[in-house]
Order: C-alpha cells, then structure tokens, then sequence
C-alpha cells in the first residue's frame, strides 16, 4: 500500500508541478482546466496541512504539561491517523482510476480529513 500511494503521490507531484511550471499565476478561484484544478486541489491540501500542524504544535505543547503520557498518546495518535488519511483518499481516488481527475478527488479528500483532524484537535486541546 506504501508504494502505491508513492506512486499516486509522485504522479500527482508531478502533475502539479507541470500545471506550475505552466502558469505561475494560478488563479483557483477561476481554475477551468483539469490541470489547474488538481493543482489548485493541492494548494488546498497543502494549506490545511500546514494549519494542521500549527494546531498539533500547540496541542503537544498543551499535553506535555500532563504527567500521565499524554503527550506520547498524541504523538502516536497522530502518527496513526497519517496513514488513515492516505489511505481513505486512495480509496476514494480509486473510484476514478485512470481518469484525469483522480488528484483532485485525492486531494481535496486529504485536505477535507486534515481540516477535520484539525477541528478535532482544536477542540480536543482547547485551541481558538
């Protein structure tokens, strides 16, 4: 499973990377081309991730001041739910095998569960 979604991953890397190397002024509130989309897909992904560990930083910081292990609890639960993420994606990009909108479902599935991660810790730690 590691490698397919390597394979997956890199494909969509690349195909992200030609619709930047294209058009460097990618307006993605206007994207019409498949190849805008998929790219303006990733940003999206990119962005929520980056949120994601602002928020997991803080959350860390929160559960170290726990004696009892929380902090390892979050650690390792995070490093547990990467891998559903991926995965779950996958499963749903699957669904449109072969087609050129494969990375968009992709990645707007792993920006939608990164957001949700996110709420989730927010709430969890008490983060506003």
């Amino acid at each position: 499973m590691k490698g397919l979604w390597s394979i997956t991953l890199l494909g969509g890397l690349l195909w992200v990377s030609a619709a930047a190397a294209q058009d460097t002024d990618l307006d993605c509130d206007n994207a019409m081309t498949q190849l805008d989309m998929n790219a303006c897909a990733y940003y999206d992904f990119q962005a929520a991730d980056l949120v994601l560990n602002e928020a997991y930083a803080v959350a860390m910081a929160r559960a170290k001041n726990y004696e009892n292990g929380a902090d390892v609890a979050l650690r390792d639960a995070q490093r547990a739910w990467i891998p559903y993420r991926d995965a779950a994606c996958i499963a749903e990009g699957q669904l449109y095998n072969g087609g050129s909108i494969r990375p968009l479902i992709e990645y707007a599935c792993m920006a939608t569960l990164t957001e949700r991660r996110t709420q989730d810790m927010r709430l969890a730690y008490q983060e506003y």
